[in-house]
């Protein structure tokens, strides 16, 4: 059963997509770990919202998985993790 969606639900949707974009957009210079995560789950919800921005929800979502894509390479490359407990 599918009910008729109002306007602030799809202006959140919306919101949404564009979030996820600047999340994902910013995760590949900064805190790709936390903000790319953030960038998928966003995107996820504004696709299944039916936003009207559905190219900049796939953006995001595209943005959100390089980051962890960066992340790996990075991690991998470097053979020990970014982040170190004490000295």
């Amino acid at each position: 059963m599918s009910f008729p969606m109002n306007h602030q639900a799809t202006e959140d949707a919306d919101q949404m997509a564009v979030a996820s974009f600047v999340l994902g957009l910013l995760g590949l210079l900064i805190f790709n770990l936390v903000l790319g995560p953030c960038a998928i789950v966003l995107s996820g919800l504004a696709l299944a919202r039916r936003t009207g921005r559905r190219g900049r929800a796939l953006l995001g979502l595209a943005l959100g998985t390089a980051d962890l894509v960066i992340l790996a390479i990075s991690v991998l490359g470097s053979h020990h993790t970014i982040w170190q407990l004490g000295a």
